[in-house]
């Protein structure tokens, strides 16, 4: 009987997972878009007064593409960097309404990435190591000619991306801010569709989008258990916002970097009734993150010698 029992449920997912794909292919190109088109992003700037600058860098034959919105007052480029990295899957973009906001960017540079396989940094080619990841976008934090090091927000995927910055280029990275990260081993969630996904010809036929995430999401929990002897060697501010109610990134996840943050100062920022989409329902909260760290980072500045 057991054993008829995990028949069915096994016919049973195969059903839902083909069911779900037909979906994917039907719909998803025609009503989903992971990325905004160069035209809908010169629309959104049209009106405005400051419009972002692109650029691309070449890291070891990977190209990794970025937005960047500053003052256009003398002395803007000495304004410390604020990174903004994207989820899973995702890309600059959305962080777009941030960089429309003049309390900004008259107080940072504000940069965005396409993270590597997302947007134009490599479009279909995975990356899956985090440490690889980090090492595609730290160029970034040289942008600036501040003295003051720069401030990376990271939101889903974007936060352990963030963290392995701090983690690896301690010189370069004065806090973080995460938001909904996912960065718990122990809590990423075992999907029985994900090893679905990645044969044929289920991979050949899921988004490109959707591709790239399902490999590097495969990736994370072993590459999260990398991290794990790494964590006490940030020392720098840490903010860490979380919605209690998030069916994606548990909430759990904000506790643990309570725990492993040892010698960092840590706060933690829990929000009732929220789910994962922190940067497009409350990005409110983000905003005020950036500018008190913005004040911090400033103060230890004028504090040495």
């Amino acid at each position: 009987m057991q054993l008829l029992t995990s028949w069915w449920t096994l016919i049973f997912r195969w059903r839902t997972l083909l069911l779900l794909l037909i979906l994917l292919i039907a719909l998803l190109p025609q009503c989903i878009s992971v990325r905004m088109s160069d035209r809908k992003i010169a629309d959104y700037f049209a009106s405005r007064p400051v419009k972002p600058t692109f650029g691309t860098i070449d890291v070891h034959g990977r190209l990794i593409h970025y937005a960047c919105i500053g003052s256009t007052h003398s002395g803007a480029d000495t304004l410390p960097t604020v990174l903004f990295i994207h989820g899973s899957p995702g890309a600059w973009d959305a962080f777009i309404g941030f960089f429309a906001d003049s309390s900004l960017y008259n107080r940072a540079q504000l940069i965005a990435v396409d993270r590597p396989g997302f947007g134009k940094s490599g479009l279909g080619e995975p990356e899956r190591s985090l440490s690889a990841q980090a090492t595609a976008i730290a160029p970034l934090l040289r942008l600036s000619h501040s003295s003051r090091k720069p401030i990376l927000v990271g939101h889903s995927m974007g936060g352990p991306v963030a963290a392995r910055l701090a983690m690896d280029y301690p010189d370069q990275v004065g806090g973080l801010i995460l938001v909904a990260p996912s960065i718990d081993p122990d809590l990423e969630k075992k999907e029985w569709y994900r090893p679905i996904g990645n044969v044929f010809p289920f991979r050949q036929w899921l988004p490109t989008e959707l591709d790239v995430s399902n490999q590097e999401i495969m990736a994370l929990k072993g590459e999260l258990q990398h991290m794990m002897p790494l964590w006490a060697s940030i020392r720098v501010p840490v903010l860490v916002i979380q919605g209690k109610d998030d069916p994606l990134v548990p909430p759990g996840n904000a506790a643990f970097a309570k725990r492993k943050l040892t010698n960092a100062p840590v706060t933690i920022q829990m929000i009732p009734n929220m789910n994962h989409f922190i940067p497009w329902r409350r990005p409110d909260l983000i905003h005020d993150a950036i500018l008190h760290q913005l004040t911090i980072n400033q103060s230890i500045n004028n504090q040495k010698p």
